[in-house]
Protein backbone atom coordinates (compact mmCIF):
# COMPACT_ATOMS: atom_id res chain seq x y z
CA UNK A 1 0.00 0.00 0.00
CA UNK A 2 1.61 3.37 -0.89
CA UNK A 3 1.96 6.29 1.35
CA UNK A 4 -1.12 8.06 0.12
CA UNK A 5 -3.24 4.97 0.07
CA UNK A 6 -2.05 4.78 3.63
CA UNK A 7 -3.35 8.08 4.72
CA UNK A 8 -6.19 7.79 3.43
CA UNK A 9 -6.79 4.28 5.83
CA UNK A 10 -5.62 6.34 8.86
CA UNK A 11 -8.13 9.31 8.01
CA UNK A 12 -11.04 6.74 7.38
CA UNK A 13 -9.65 4.81 10.87
CA UNK A 14 -10.26 8.62 12.78
CA UNK A 15 -13.06 8.75 11.31
CA UNK A 16 -14.53 5.48 12.33
CA UNK A 17 -13.94 6.06 16.03
CA UNK A 18 -15.81 9.40 16.11
CA UNK A 19 -18.89 7.21 14.86
CA UNK A 20 -19.68 5.59 18.22
CA UNK A 21 -22.58 3.49 17.81
CA UNK A 22 -23.34 4.34 14.13
CA UNK A 23 -20.35 2.61 13.16
CA UNK A 24 -22.67 -0.90 13.57
CA UNK A 25 -25.44 0.33 11.35
CA UNK A 26 -26.22 -0.53 7.93
CA UNK A 27 -24.81 2.57 6.51
CA UNK A 28 -21.41 1.88 7.79
CA UNK A 29 -20.87 -1.72 5.81
CA UNK A 30 -21.62 0.59 2.88
CA UNK A 31 -18.56 2.83 4.17
CA UNK A 32 -16.43 0.18 4.68
CA UNK A 33 -16.73 -1.38 1.34
CA UNK A 34 -16.27 1.50 -0.29
CA UNK A 35 -12.83 2.40 1.57
CA UNK A 36 -11.95 -0.89 0.40
CA UNK A 37 -12.74 -0.63 -2.95
CA UNK A 38 -10.72 2.93 -2.73
CA UNK A 39 -7.49 1.23 -1.15
CA UNK A 40 -7.45 -1.28 -3.73
CA UNK A 41 -7.91 1.09 -6.71
CA UNK A 42 -6.53 4.20 -5.72
CA UNK A 43 -7.43 6.90 -8.05
CA UNK A 44 -7.87 7.03 -11.55
CA UNK A 45 -5.49 7.97 -14.75
CA UNK A 46 -5.33 9.13 -17.95
CA UNK A 47 -4.46 5.54 -19.16
CA UNK A 48 -8.35 4.68 -18.02
CA UNK A 49 -10.89 5.54 -21.04
CA UNK A 50 -12.96 7.28 -18.89
CA UNK A 51 -10.52 9.27 -17.63
CA UNK A 52 -8.05 9.65 -20.63
CA UNK A 53 -9.16 13.17 -21.34
CA UNK A 54 -8.47 14.74 -17.72
CA UNK A 55 -5.77 14.63 -15.25
CA UNK A 56 -6.50 14.53 -11.66
CA UNK A 57 -3.43 14.41 -10.53
CA UNK A 58 -3.75 18.09 -9.21
CA UNK A 59 -6.33 16.24 -7.12
CA UNK A 60 -4.79 12.83 -5.79
CA UNK A 61 -1.32 14.53 -5.42
CA UNK A 62 -2.44 16.80 -2.18
CA UNK A 63 -4.32 14.94 1.34
CA UNK A 64 -7.45 16.88 1.35
CA UNK A 65 -8.74 16.29 4.87
CA UNK A 66 -12.54 15.27 5.67
CA UNK A 67 -14.54 17.61 7.05
CA UNK A 68 -16.20 16.02 10.34
CA UNK A 69 -18.71 18.05 11.39
CA UNK A 70 -19.73 21.66 11.12
CA UNK A 71 -17.02 24.57 11.30
CA UNK A 72 -17.18 27.75 12.50
CA UNK A 73 -18.47 30.02 9.70
CA UNK A 74 -20.00 33.21 10.66
CA UNK A 75 -22.48 33.57 8.16
CA UNK A 76 -26.10 35.08 8.04
CA UNK A 77 -29.27 34.94 6.20
CA UNK A 78 -28.33 37.73 4.12
CA UNK A 79 -25.12 35.81 3.02
CA UNK A 80 -26.91 33.06 2.13
CA UNK A 81 -29.25 35.43 -0.39
CA UNK A 82 -26.50 37.16 -1.83
CA UNK A 83 -24.70 33.44 -2.41
CA UNK A 84 -28.15 32.06 -3.81
CA UNK A 85 -31.48 33.02 -4.54
CA UNK A 86 -34.05 33.02 -1.92
CA UNK A 87 -36.37 30.37 -1.70
CA UNK A 88 -39.21 29.38 0.56
CA UNK A 89 -37.73 25.79 1.13
CA UNK A 90 -33.77 25.90 1.80
CA UNK A 91 -31.41 23.83 3.63
CA UNK A 92 -28.33 24.83 4.28
CA UNK A 93 -25.17 23.22 4.17
CA UNK A 94 -21.37 24.10 5.25
CA UNK A 95 -18.78 22.15 4.52
CA UNK A 96 -20.94 19.19 3.80
CA UNK A 97 -22.97 19.42 6.98
CA UNK A 98 -26.65 21.06 7.91
CA UNK A 99 -26.57 24.65 9.19
CA UNK A 100 -30.35 24.50 10.77
CA UNK A 101 -30.47 27.78 11.99
CA UNK A 102 -30.24 28.96 8.31
CA UNK A 103 -32.22 27.05 7.04
CA UNK A 104 -36.26 27.37 6.50
CA UNK A 105 -38.59 25.04 5.14
CA UNK A 106 -42.43 24.93 4.99
CA UNK A 107 -43.58 21.71 3.62
CA UNK A 108 -47.15 19.83 2.97
CA UNK A 109 -47.06 16.92 6.07
CA UNK A 110 -45.50 13.94 4.75
CA UNK A 111 -42.83 15.61 2.75
CA UNK A 112 -39.24 15.95 4.25
CA UNK A 113 -36.68 17.64 2.73
CA UNK A 114 -33.81 18.53 5.09
CA UNK A 115 -30.42 16.70 6.90
CA UNK A 116 -29.81 13.30 5.77
CA UNK A 117 -27.99 13.00 9.07
CA UNK A 118 -31.01 13.74 11.19
CA UNK A 119 -33.54 11.99 8.66
CA UNK A 120 -31.37 8.81 9.27
CA UNK A 121 -33.65 8.46 12.84
CA UNK A 122 -36.90 9.32 11.55
CA UNK A 123 -36.79 7.74 8.16
CA UNK A 124 -34.74 5.28 8.19
CA UNK A 125 -37.04 2.43 6.53
CA UNK A 126 -36.43 4.97 3.48
CA UNK A 127 -33.00 5.83 3.48
CA UNK A 128 -32.27 2.17 4.05
CA UNK A 129 -33.63 0.60 1.59
CA UNK A 130 -32.44 3.64 -1.10
CA UNK A 131 -29.60 4.63 -0.10
CA UNK A 132 -26.32 3.06 -1.67
CA UNK A 133 -28.65 1.74 -4.24
CA UNK A 134 -27.44 3.07 -7.22
CA UNK A 135 -24.14 4.35 -5.84
CA UNK A 136 -22.47 1.86 -4.04
CA UNK A 137 -18.37 3.77 -4.11
CA UNK A 138 -17.17 1.25 -6.70
CA UNK A 139 -17.99 4.06 -9.81
CA UNK A 140 -14.90 5.71 -9.25
CA UNK A 141 -11.94 6.60 -6.25
CA UNK A 142 -14.55 9.77 -5.53
CA UNK A 143 -17.55 7.72 -5.41
CA UNK A 144 -15.58 5.57 -2.95
CA UNK A 145 -13.85 8.45 -0.86
CA UNK A 146 -17.96 10.09 -0.94
CA UNK A 147 -19.24 6.76 0.33
CA UNK A 148 -16.50 6.08 2.69
CA UNK A 149 -16.93 9.56 4.13
CA UNK A 150 -20.90 9.52 4.37
CA UNK A 151 -22.58 11.85 6.81
CA UNK A 152 -24.97 14.42 5.80
CA UNK A 153 -26.12 15.66 2.68
CA UNK A 154 -29.71 16.48 1.08
CA UNK A 155 -32.80 14.15 2.06
CA UNK A 156 -35.81 14.35 0.08
CA UNK A 157 -38.73 12.16 0.17
CA UNK A 158 -42.07 13.21 -1.84
CA UNK A 159 -44.71 10.62 -0.70
CA UNK A 160 -47.20 9.32 -3.52
CA UNK A 161 -49.80 12.16 -5.58
CA UNK A 162 -47.92 14.77 -3.81
CA UNK A 163 -46.97 17.96 -6.02
CA UNK A 164 -44.73 20.10 -4.59
CA UNK A 165 -45.28 24.11 -6.01
CA UNK A 166 -42.42 25.76 -4.67
CA UNK A 167 -38.99 24.37 -5.17
CA UNK A 168 -36.31 23.20 -2.31
CA UNK A 169 -33.16 24.76 -2.52
CA UNK A 170 -29.85 23.22 -0.98
CA UNK A 171 -27.35 25.42 -0.68
CA UNK A 172 -23.78 23.72 -0.06
CA UNK A 173 -21.41 26.38 0.89
CA UNK A 174 -17.56 25.46 1.60
CA UNK A 175 -16.16 28.19 4.27
CA UNK A 176 -13.44 28.35 6.45
CA UNK A 177 -10.32 30.35 7.96
CA UNK A 178 -7.90 27.80 5.36
CA UNK A 179 -8.63 25.44 2.74
CA UNK A 180 -7.04 21.99 2.60
CA UNK A 181 -10.36 20.36 3.36
CA UNK A 182 -12.63 17.91 1.69
CA UNK A 183 -17.09 18.14 1.60
CA UNK A 184 -18.36 14.86 0.91
CA UNK A 185 -22.17 15.96 0.70
CA UNK A 186 -24.56 12.82 -0.29
CA UNK A 187 -27.84 13.85 -1.42
CA UNK A 188 -31.08 11.31 -1.76
CA UNK A 189 -34.07 12.25 -3.61
CA UNK A 190 -36.81 10.19 -3.58
CA UNK A 191 -40.50 10.60 -5.23
CA UNK A 192 -43.15 7.95 -4.78
CA UNK A 193 -46.08 7.45 -7.52
CA UNK A 194 -47.20 10.60 -9.42
CA UNK A 195 -45.11 12.98 -6.80
CA UNK A 196 -43.69 15.94 -8.30
CA UNK A 197 -41.03 18.38 -6.97
CA UNK A 198 -38.16 20.83 -8.47
CA UNK A 199 -35.08 20.47 -6.25
CA UNK A 200 -32.21 22.67 -7.27
CA UNK A 201 -28.37 22.27 -5.48
CA UNK A 202 -26.37 25.35 -5.66
CA UNK A 203 -22.45 25.00 -4.85
CA UNK A 204 -20.60 28.53 -3.75
CA UNK A 205 -17.77 29.51 -1.72
CA UNK A 206 -17.32 31.86 1.36
CA UNK A 207 -13.84 33.35 2.48
CA UNK A 208 -11.76 29.77 1.08
CA UNK A 209 -10.76 29.05 -1.98
CA UNK A 210 -8.03 25.60 -1.89
CA UNK A 211 -10.55 22.51 -1.24
CA UNK A 212 -12.33 19.47 -2.61
CA UNK A 213 -16.05 19.34 -3.04
CA UNK A 214 -16.93 15.76 -3.53
CA UNK A 215 -20.97 15.35 -4.23
CA UNK A 216 -22.64 12.54 -5.17
CA UNK A 217 -26.80 12.72 -5.74
CA UNK A 218 -29.09 9.12 -6.08
CA UNK A 219 -32.31 9.81 -7.34
CA UNK A 220 -35.41 7.26 -7.45
CA UNK A 221 -38.17 7.85 -9.12
CA UNK A 222 -41.35 5.69 -8.83
CA UNK A 223 -43.80 5.40 -11.70
CA UNK A 224 -45.60 8.82 -12.89
CA UNK A 225 -43.18 10.96 -10.69
CA UNK A 226 -41.61 14.04 -11.86
CA UNK A 227 -38.41 15.73 -10.77
CA UNK A 228 -36.86 19.15 -12.33
CA UNK A 229 -33.58 18.96 -11.09
CA UNK A 230 -30.40 21.70 -11.21
CA UNK A 231 -27.13 21.93 -10.09
CA UNK A 232 -25.27 25.40 -10.23
CA UNK A 233 -21.44 25.44 -9.28
CA UNK A 234 -19.96 28.69 -9.08
CA UNK A 235 -17.36 28.16 -6.60
CA UNK A 236 -13.92 29.48 -6.24
CA UNK A 237 -11.80 29.39 -9.22
CA UNK A 238 -9.10 27.66 -7.03
CA UNK A 239 -11.17 24.81 -6.00
CA UNK A 240 -12.02 21.25 -7.44
CA UNK A 241 -15.42 19.94 -7.76
CA UNK A 242 -16.45 16.11 -8.43
CA UNK A 243 -20.00 15.28 -8.79
CA UNK A 244 -21.68 11.83 -9.47
CA UNK A 245 -25.16 11.84 -10.20
CA UNK A 246 -27.31 8.90 -10.60
CA UNK A 247 -30.96 8.72 -11.39
CA UNK A 248 -33.47 5.81 -11.72
CA UNK A 249 -36.62 6.07 -13.73
CA UNK A 250 -39.61 3.81 -13.56
CA UNK A 251 -42.36 3.87 -16.32
CA UNK A 252 -43.80 6.88 -17.52
CA UNK A 253 -41.57 8.96 -14.76
CA UNK A 254 -39.76 12.25 -15.92
CA UNK A 255 -36.21 13.74 -15.13
CA UNK A 256 -35.51 17.28 -16.14
CA UNK A 257 -31.80 18.62 -15.54
CA UNK A 258 -30.14 21.63 -16.12
CA UNK A 259 -26.75 21.80 -14.88
CA UNK A 260 -24.16 25.24 -14.59
CA UNK A 261 -20.34 24.81 -14.21
CA UNK A 262 -19.03 28.39 -13.78
CA UNK A 263 -16.36 28.10 -10.92
CA UNK A 264 -13.49 25.75 -10.30
CA UNK A 265 -9.93 24.93 -11.34
CA UNK A 266 -10.46 20.89 -11.96
CA UNK A 267 -14.33 20.21 -12.71
CA UNK A 268 -15.88 16.77 -13.47
CA UNK A 269 -19.47 16.27 -13.51
CA UNK A 270 -21.00 12.61 -14.45
CA UNK A 271 -24.70 12.57 -14.35
CA UNK A 272 -26.21 9.20 -15.68
CA UNK A 273 -29.90 8.20 -15.70
CA UNK A 274 -31.16 4.71 -16.14
CA UNK A 275 -34.75 4.60 -18.18
CA UNK A 276 -35.73 1.54 -16.20
CA UNK A 277 -39.67 1.91 -17.14
CA UNK A 278 -41.37 2.23 -20.49
CA UNK A 279 -42.61 6.06 -21.67
CA UNK A 280 -39.77 7.37 -19.44
CA UNK A 281 -38.80 10.80 -20.48
CA UNK A 282 -35.22 12.21 -19.96
CA UNK A 283 -33.95 16.19 -20.02
CA UNK A 284 -30.61 16.91 -19.77
CA UNK A 285 -29.14 20.29 -20.21
CA UNK A 286 -25.60 21.48 -19.28
CA UNK A 287 -23.68 24.93 -19.55
CA UNK A 288 -20.09 25.48 -18.89
CA UNK A 289 -18.42 28.28 -19.14
CA UNK A 290 -14.52 28.54 -18.46
CA UNK A 291 -11.52 30.52 -18.77
CA UNK A 292 -7.81 30.93 -17.13
CA UNK A 293 -6.67 27.63 -17.20
CA UNK A 294 -9.72 25.95 -15.54
CA UNK A 295 -10.82 22.20 -17.17
CA UNK A 296 -14.43 21.36 -16.89
CA UNK A 297 -15.17 17.62 -17.53
CA UNK A 298 -18.89 16.45 -18.08
CA UNK A 299 -19.87 13.26 -18.83
CA UNK A 300 -23.64 11.75 -19.56
CA UNK A 301 -25.36 9.04 -19.98
CA UNK A 302 -28.60 8.13 -20.85
CA UNK A 303 -29.76 4.31 -20.88
CA UNK A 304 -32.52 2.95 -22.74
CA UNK A 305 -33.31 -0.09 -20.92
CA UNK A 306 -37.12 0.04 -21.96
CA UNK A 307 -39.22 0.12 -24.77
CA UNK A 308 -40.69 4.23 -25.88
CA UNK A 309 -38.30 5.82 -24.01
CA UNK A 310 -37.49 9.49 -24.86
CA UNK A 311 -34.73 11.56 -24.05
CA UNK A 312 -33.44 14.96 -25.67
CA UNK A 313 -30.00 16.31 -24.46
CA UNK A 314 -28.28 19.98 -25.30
CA UNK A 315 -25.04 20.56 -23.61
CA UNK A 316 -22.89 23.92 -24.52
CA UNK A 317 -19.71 25.40 -23.43
CA UNK A 318 -18.39 28.98 -23.18
CA UNK A 319 -14.58 28.47 -23.29
CA UNK A 320 -11.80 31.51 -23.14
CA UNK A 321 -8.52 32.08 -22.29
CA UNK A 322 -6.08 28.41 -21.87
CA UNK A 323 -9.30 26.71 -20.98
CA UNK A 324 -10.41 22.92 -21.74
CA UNK A 325 -13.68 21.17 -21.82
CA UNK A 326 -14.34 17.75 -22.49
CA UNK A 327 -18.26 16.28 -22.94
CA UNK A 328 -18.71 13.06 -23.32
CA UNK A 329 -22.21 11.85 -23.78
CA UNK A 330 -23.61 8.11 -23.94
CA UNK A 331 -26.51 7.01 -25.29
CA UNK A 332 -27.19 3.17 -25.01
CA UNK A 333 -30.40 1.52 -26.31
CA UNK A 334 -31.00 -1.55 -25.14
CA UNK A 335 -31.62 -4.80 -27.16
CA UNK A 336 -35.55 -4.42 -25.45
CA UNK A 337 -35.87 -0.55 -25.96
CA UNK A 338 -37.65 -0.82 -28.95
CA UNK A 339 -39.44 2.92 -30.20
CA UNK A 340 -37.07 5.11 -28.39
CA UNK A 341 -36.51 8.24 -29.80
CA UNK A 342 -33.38 10.11 -28.30
CA UNK A 343 -31.94 13.45 -29.67
CA UNK A 344 -28.08 14.70 -28.33
CA UNK A 345 -26.59 17.82 -29.43
CA UNK A 346 -23.34 19.39 -28.06
CA UNK A 347 -22.13 22.99 -29.41
CA UNK A 348 -18.82 24.85 -27.93
CA UNK A 349 -18.22 28.18 -28.66
CA UNK A 350 -14.61 28.86 -27.73
CA UNK A 351 -13.54 32.54 -27.59
CA UNK A 352 -9.87 31.86 -27.77
CA UNK A 353 -7.15 30.11 -29.77
CA UNK A 354 -6.16 28.66 -26.58
CA UNK A 355 -9.16 27.21 -25.55
CA UNK A 356 -10.23 23.73 -26.66
CA UNK A 357 -12.80 20.93 -26.20
CA UNK A 358 -12.60 16.95 -26.44
CA UNK A 359 -16.05 16.18 -27.52
CA UNK A 360 -17.28 12.68 -27.64
CA UNK A 361 -20.91 12.02 -28.29
CA UNK A 362 -21.41 8.68 -28.27
CA UNK A 363 -24.91 6.18 -29.51
CA UNK A 364 -24.89 2.26 -28.66
CA UNK A 365 -28.14 1.09 -30.32
CA UNK A 366 -28.99 -2.72 -30.04
CA UNK A 367 -32.82 -1.95 -30.80
CA UNK A 368 -33.82 -1.82 -34.55
CA UNK A 369 -37.02 0.22 -34.38
CA UNK A 370 -35.65 3.72 -32.84
CA UNK A 371 -34.97 7.04 -33.81
CA UNK A 372 -31.72 8.62 -32.75
CA UNK A 373 -29.77 11.19 -33.56
CA UNK A 374 -26.81 13.04 -32.26
CA UNK A 375 -24.14 15.62 -33.20
CA UNK A 376 -21.36 18.07 -32.08
CA UNK A 377 -20.21 21.56 -33.01
CA UNK A 378 -17.25 23.93 -32.27
CA UNK A 379 -16.93 27.51 -33.78
CA UNK A 380 -16.38 30.75 -32.75
CA UNK A 381 -17.96 33.61 -32.52
CA UNK A 382 -20.07 34.29 -36.39
CA UNK A 383 -18.37 37.74 -37.71
CA UNK A 384 -21.77 37.73 -39.95
CA UNK A 385 -23.61 38.14 -36.90
CA UNK A 386 -20.95 40.26 -35.46
CA UNK A 387 -20.92 42.62 -38.68
CA UNK A 388 -24.94 42.36 -38.44
CA UNK A 389 -24.84 44.19 -35.14
CA UNK A 390 -22.10 46.68 -35.51
CA UNK A 391 -24.01 48.09 -38.76
CA UNK A 392 -26.62 48.58 -36.54
CA UNK A 393 -24.35 50.80 -34.49
CA UNK A 394 -23.31 48.07 -31.40
CA UNK A 395 -19.86 48.52 -30.57
CA UNK A 396 -17.60 45.37 -31.56
CA UNK A 397 -17.47 44.75 -27.66
CA UNK A 398 -20.87 44.49 -26.35
CA UNK A 399 -21.97 42.89 -30.32
CA UNK A 400 -19.41 39.92 -29.10
CA UNK A 401 -20.78 40.06 -25.75
CA UNK A 402 -24.53 39.94 -26.54
CA UNK A 403 -23.62 36.78 -28.79
CA UNK A 404 -21.87 34.90 -26.30
CA UNK A 405 -24.39 35.73 -23.62
CA UNK A 406 -27.23 34.88 -25.83
CA UNK A 407 -25.73 30.97 -26.83
CA UNK A 408 -25.84 30.27 -22.92
CA UNK A 409 -28.59 31.57 -22.15
CA UNK A 410 -30.37 29.27 -25.02
CA UNK A 411 -29.95 26.68 -22.33
CA UNK A 412 -30.59 28.88 -18.97
CA UNK A 413 -34.24 29.36 -20.88
CA UNK A 414 -35.21 25.71 -20.30
CA UNK A 415 -35.21 26.29 -16.75
CA UNK A 416 -38.89 25.95 -16.23
CA UNK A 417 -38.89 27.98 -12.90
CA UNK A 418 -39.17 31.64 -12.90
CA UNK A 419 -36.75 32.43 -10.20
CA UNK A 420 -34.62 29.76 -10.53
CA UNK A 421 -34.32 31.06 -14.17
CA UNK A 422 -33.58 34.39 -13.40
CA UNK A 423 -30.74 33.45 -10.92
CA UNK A 424 -29.03 31.71 -12.88
CA UNK A 425 -29.23 34.31 -16.31
CA UNK A 426 -27.80 36.98 -13.60
CA UNK A 427 -24.55 34.47 -12.77
CA UNK A 428 -24.32 33.95 -16.23
CA UNK A 429 -24.15 37.64 -17.27
CA UNK A 430 -22.17 38.19 -13.67
CA UNK A 431 -19.16 35.61 -14.87
CA UNK A 432 -19.14 37.11 -18.54
CA UNK A 433 -18.62 40.83 -16.92
CA UNK A 434 -15.79 39.52 -14.74
CA UNK A 435 -14.17 37.74 -17.54
CA UNK A 436 -14.73 40.66 -20.09
CA UNK A 437 -13.09 43.52 -17.01
CA UNK A 438 -9.82 40.61 -16.24
CA UNK A 439 -9.05 40.33 -19.66
CA UNK A 440 -9.24 43.95 -20.65
CA UNK A 441 -7.02 44.54 -17.26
Amino acid sequence: MGQQHAWYEKQFESFERSLNGDSRTPVHKLRRSAITHFLSRGFPTTQEEEWRFTNVQPIASRTFIPSIGRPEARLTAGDIDRLAFPAVNRVVFVNGHVVPELSSTRLPQGVFAGSLAVARRNHASVIDRYLGASVRGTESAFTALNTSFLQDGLFVHVPDGVELEEPIVAVFIAAGASGGFAAHPRNLFVLDERASATVTEVYVTFGTSDYLTNAVTEVDLSPGARLEHHKVQSESRDAFHVGFTHVRQKTSSVFHSTSVTLGGSLVRNELISVLSGEWCECTMNGLSVGSGTQLLDNHTTIDHATPNGRSWEVYKAILDGSSKGIFNGKIFVRKDAQKTDAKQTNKTLLLSDSATIDTKPQLEIFADDVKCTHGATVGQLDEQQIFYLRSRGIGVDQARDLLTTAFGLEVIERVKNPSLRSYMERILRQRLHEERVRTAQ
